[in-house]
This record gives structure tokens, sequence and C-alpha cells, in this order.
């Protein structure tokens, strides 16, 4: 009986190594876009790219220290910027959407500078402010996938 036993566990290591021999590795690809979803992310990044191209009638209404209308301005023309950068957010390669939710944080930040510094009246710290959300809405506009 002992015997059998080293036979069988022979032959069934044997079995093993030809079974594992004869299959096919699978090619692992990498995420990709769908033409689908780049059609979709170029929808958002469009109008992110439209308030992006209205910042400097922000910059006239800071520097004239229109505080009122600068106000008015990032709630109404900017109002829907982090809706639309989330819509984008969610629509990136999963090894992209950190990088893009932590500079979608930046810009909700510099947003809520510029209207602290517009209710304090503040030039430097609103000027300050919409100097970072400039670079902050480019940056996020780097890390999109160009069509």
């Amino acid at each position: 009986m002992g015997r059998f036993r080293s036979i069988l566990a022979v032959v069934l290591a044997c079995v093993t190594v030809f079974l594992v021999s004869c299959s096919s590795a699978t090619e692992v690809k990498p995420p990709t876009y769908t033409s689908a979803k780049l059609e979709l992310i170029g929808k958002y990044t469009s109008s992110i790219e439209a308030m992006r191209d209205r910042l400097p009638e922000l910059a006239k209404l800071i520097q004239d220290e229109n505080w009122v209308f600068t106000k008015n301005f990032i709630r109404g023309p900017l109002g829907e910027l982090r809706a639309k950068m989330s819509q984008v957010e969610r629509n990136l390669l999963p090894n992209d959407q950190p990088k893009a939710k932590e500079v979608g944080q930046q810009v909700i930040e510099d947003l809520i500078g510029i209207d602290a510094g517009a209710e304090a009246q503040d030039y430097k710290a609103t000027i300050r402010s919409y100097a970072a959300l400039k670079k902050d809405i480019d940056a996020f506009l780097g890390l999109t996938p160009k069509a």
C-alpha cells in the first residue's frame, strides 16, 4: 500500500506539471479609456475650460476691488466648476482618480479663499487665492486624457 501511494503521488505530480505547462497565460492589459469615456470626459473638460477662460473677468473684479460681484462670480459662472470636476474624476482611470480628487479639493479651497478674501475685502489674500485657483484648474486639466 505504501508503494502504491508513492507511485500515485508521482503520477499526480506529472499530471499537474503537464496541465500547468499546457495552459496558456492570459496577458493582463492595463486599463484604457474607451472612445465613449473619452467623449464623455471631453464634454465635461470643455465645460471646465470654458469656465477657466472666464477667469480674467474674475481677476478684473478682484483688481477693481468689487467684492460683491467677486462673490457673485464665484457662485454664478464658476458655481458648476466643482460638479463638472467631480464628473471628470469619476470617469478617469482608477490610478488617476486620487490625484484628480486631490487637485479638485485644492480648487474648492481656492474658491473658499477667494470668497473669504472678498468677504474681508482683503485684496492680497483674494488675488493670492485667484492665482492658486488658476494654477490648480490648469493642473486638473493636465490630468485629463486627450482624445
